[in-house]
């Protein structure tokens, strides 16, 4: 069956770093766009970063351009959400999905907490 695993959230201070992952499985994941989503509590669920297929494109929301950096490994089916001078506004669950215009195909993962405190 599908799967998407997210992992690497946890507790980091303010202007530290962590690295996410998701590893897919259970579809052809070089078929699909992936995209990094958030969301903070009481809030809603907004993209952070997105990919294309074969890692040539990218794409990021305002509030984290030049900090975070999204790329894919196809042979490993995995994605990646580097993050960078973390704040504490960047608290949030974050969520790997999968989706595919062509078949109207979309997948989520159940996500990773990220905190950002002193």
């Amino acid at each position: 069956q599908v799967q998407l695993v997210e992992s690497g959230g946890g507790l980091v201070q303010p202007g530290g770093s962590l690295r996410l992952s998701c590893a897919a499985s259970g579809f052809t994941f070089s078929s699909y766009g992936m995209r990094w989503y958030r969301q903070a509590a009481g809030k809603a669920r907004d993209v952070v970063a997105v990919v294309s297929s074969t890692g040539g494109s990218t794409s990021y929301a305002d509030s984290v351009k030049g900090r975070f950096t999204i790329s894919r490994d196809n042979a490993k089916d995995t994605v990646y959400l580097q993050m960078n001078s973390l704040k504490p506004d960047d608290t949030a669950v974050y969520f790997c999905n999968a989706f595919r215009f062509e078949t109207r195909s979309s997948y989520w993962g159940q996500g990773t907490q990220v905190t950002v405190s002193s």
